[in-house]
């Protein structure tokens, strides 16, 4: 018997430093929360920043929250390639070695040494859905879905396992746009 979860497409957006924040928002300032995401304690905010690459730049991209200890990018191949960055694949939070790039806000600029990243797809676990889908944290699996008149399967899907995570994978915008009809909210296998 296959287990099923939720697939889910993440766009573009950065996590930043308390320090960063306050450079781009002002001394003080706190995220604002505008929707909860699935993964418990995160959120999409009202706040929106710049991102300028070596070729151009992208306006209106979100922040999540909360503050995090590095500040780093999220961006498809599609939007690295159109601002001009390397598609650099890694997992959240590994960003040693990856392009730098100034963000912009409305009270100040940052420039960042590294951070810019394509995210890896993977699979958000607590340790008890690890245990009873038979994996481990950092195993690479594949993940079917069946969704509209198109099957697929994604390979190459990392397992994220924390007790503070939910059960969800996560693609990017150009996944989920090759994938037609793999939609948010499609359960996979």
């Amino acid at each position: 018997m296959s287990e099923t979860f939720m697939i889910e497409t993440s766009a573009r957006h950065v996590h930043v430093t308390q320090e960063h924040l306050e450079i781009l928002f002002g001394k003080g300032h706190a995220l604002t929360p505008k929707k909860d995401l699935s993964q418990p304690g995160q959120f999409a905010c009202e706040e929106r920043i710049t991102v300028v690459g070596p070729k151009k730049e992208q306006p209106g991209v979100s922040i999540l929250g909360p503050v995090r200890s590095k500040t780093q990018v999220e961006l498809s191949a599609t939007d690295a390639r159109a601002l001009g960055f390397p598609s650099v694949i890694r997992e959240s939070g590994d960003i040693a070695g990856t392009p730098g790039c100034k963000l912009v806000g409305p009270c100040g600029e940052v420039e960042i040494s590294e951070g810019v990243i394509v995210a890896k797809r993977h699979i958000h676990m607590t340790p008890d859905d690890a245990q009873r889908f038979g994996v481990r944290d950092k195993q690479i699996v594949n993940v079917k879905a069946n969704c509209a008149d198109r099957s697929l399967v994604f390979g190459d899907v990392v397992v994220r396992v924390s007790p503070k995570f939910a059960l969800a994978m996560h693609i990017d915008t150009d996944e989920s746009n090759a994938a037609f009809g793999v939609k948010d909210g499609c359960i996979v296998e």
